[in-house]
């Protein structure tokens, strides 16, 4: 009897709650089920929330970035345009320098100017020229393009060629014995009918020319006249087949040199670089006062400065002439030096003097 006594009281407390008990009926299992979902929920929710602030970031991150691209680019932006100009200015120097363009005998160089410039117009002097703006006043804007050269004077049975001189006795330079003296052993380019041919100018023997002065005297000094040109050619019908004739053009082989702190070293180097400055500032189309006349001149270095005088005669009277120059060193010889800093400079003084200013 003593063992029987709890079991019955504790009966119904064992099966768990009743259905009229008023307790929950949710068994053990379907309470695991619900906070399964609960926390799966939870985790979604927490997942979307990270996605969101990471979306966030981003575009935050995006925003910071293209805004400090921005401010870069206008804080280099001044830079790149004075990068860009002094590019172009050296481009055209180095280009300009390498040509060649013998007093009356410009064509190529010419020809190269009258394609960069759109619009411009050549006489029949061989002067390019372009027309800015309209009304008065009519000022003259003007580079001389022709340098102090030489060309083939006569060709001997044996193939070499003898040279003569031309420019250089114009009001703007006198040619003088040492601007000959160069051409002793050097390098040429002599320009033919069918291209340019190298050559070099002979060597006088040493032996043989000491001392010809007689006892005191100084020994002669090399001239033009002593120029013998070896183009290769071992007759005259050789020579003529290389497209050479008489007055064909020569000059120094060309070789710009750029060094230092932008300095450019090359034959004819202030010329080339004056031009280049002004073939920069004529494309830029300044606001000009009244009109403007920029012009590319040949045959600057014979007496009467034919280049301009025909370019007066077509186009004006002007009101004002400015001839567009730069300082050099070492002038007329082939090393002439020039700053391509100071055709920077160049470049917006004769933008200022265009507008007026």
């Amino acid at each position: 009897m003593a063992g029987a006594g709890p079991g019955p009281r504790y009966a119904g407390l064992a099966r768990g709650p009743g259905a009229r008990s008023g307790a929950s009926t949710v068994t053990n299992g379907g309470l695991g089920a619900s906070a399964a979902g609960s926390a799966a929920r939870a985790r979604k929710t927490v997942r979307e929330r990270t996605r969101l602030r990471r979306n966030d970031d981003a575009t935050e991150r995006g925003c910071m970035t293209r805004l400090r691209l921005a401010l870069l680019f206008l804080s280099v932006l001044p830079s790149f345009r004075r990068l860009s100009a002094q590019s172009h200015v050296d481009g055209l120097a180095l280009r300009f320098s390498s040509m060649t363009a013998v007093t009356g005998l410009e064509q190529a160089m010419g020809d190269s100017l009258f394609a960069l410039l759109p619009g411009s117009t050549r006489d029949r002097a061989g002067n390019i020229t372009l027309t800015l703006g309209q009304g008065a006043p009519k000022r003259l804007l003007t580079c001389p393009l022709d340098e102090v050269g030489y060309v083939v004077g006569n060709i001997l049975p044996d193939g070499y060629l003898l040279l003569r001189r031309v420019g250089g006795g114009g009001g703007a330079r006198l040619a003088y014995q040492l601007f000959d003296q160069q051409l002793e052993g050097e390098r040429v380019t002599v320009f033919g009918a069918r291209g340019a041919v190298p050559g070099v100018v002979a060597v006088r023997s040493t032996h043989l020319t000491r001392g010809r002065g007689g006892p005191g005297s100084p020994d002669p000094v090399f001239t033009v006249d002593n120029a013998y040109v070896d183009i290769g050619a071992s007759s005259a019908a050789d020579v003529q087949r290389l497209g050479i004739a008489l007055l064909a053009p020569v000059s120094l082989a060309k070789q710009p040199h750029l060094y230092g702190d932008r300095l450019l070293a090359a034959p004819a180097a202030g010329r080339r670089a004056a031009c280049a400055a002004l073939a920069t500032a004529a494309p830029s189309r300044p606001s000009v006062r009244g009109t403007v006349v920029i012009a590319f001149t040949t045959q600057s270095l014979y007496f009467a400065n034919a280049g301009l005088e025909t370019v007066t005669r077509l186009l004006g009277p002007f009101d004002e002439t400015k001839i567009v120059s730069l300082p050099v060193k070492y002038q007329d010889t082939a090393v002439e030096t020039v700053e391509l800093r100071a055709a920077d400079a160049l470049v917006k003084d004769l933008v200022s003097w265009m507008e007026g200013r």
